[in-house]
């Protein structure tokens, strides 16, 4: 018990963590809205604590889209170098590329989808807690919005079906409750596109 309480906190290396991803994403918005980015990333790691995470989990959840937005493998090396393989593991298992020209939506989330049940759980968590959140997020929008929320995202009216997608992989997987909770989020998302 004692092991699993020690590992369950928060210490400096989380807060170091939280104040580097803050200045990494500081400039940016979620997509289509307002809202700083920031957000994302601490509702991420929230939901990370959440379902029983760890501080290397949490500070993965803070820094998931660090090397995909903001500056590819050479920033992967630099979370490697400041915390530690494990962190720098489950950022790039969050990562669907490296690359500064994406590749075409679509083949980049199926890519996702193919590797993702190859990952490690401890990845597994973190990235269905970005999923979660940007659910959660998305069901928000639709519910006041309307289906054309969708037509913000680069999938359009397909990140719906990745959503489903990524259901299917997290429920065969061995991440835990967040399954349900991802899945109970993508019925209200598809419930409320078909109105």
């Amino acid at each position: 018990m004692a092991k699993l309480e020690r590992n369950r906190r928060l210490g400096k290396r989380f807060d170091d963590a939280l104040v580097h991803a803050l200045k990494l994403h500081r400039k940016q918005k979620r997509k289509g809205k307002e809202v700083p980015y920031a957000a994302h990333l601490l509702g991420t790691a929230g939901i990370v604590l959440h379902f029983e995470g760890d501080e290397a989990q949490a500070i993965a959840a803070l820094l998931h889209d660090a090397a995909e937005d903001r500056g590819g493998r050479p920033r992967l090396e630099k979370i490697r170098g400041r915390f530690g393989r494990d962190v720098a593991r489950m950022v790039e298992d969050c990562t669907d590329t490296f690359e500064k020209v994406k590749p075409p939506w679509k083949a980049r989330k199926e890519a996702y989808l193919a590797a993702l049940p190859g990952k490690p759980t401890r990845s597994q968590l973190v990235s269905a807690a970005d999923k979660l959140d940007n659910a959660r997020a998305i069901v928000a929008d639709l519910r006041v919005h309307g289906a054309k929320t969708l037509e913000r995202f680069n999938g359009k009216y397909e990140t719906v079906w990745y959503f489903q997608e990524l259901v299917q992989v997290f429920q065969r997987s061995k991440v835990g409750p967040i399954a349900a909770e991802l899945a109970a989020a993508v019925k209200e998302m598809e419930a409320l596109v078909r109105r």
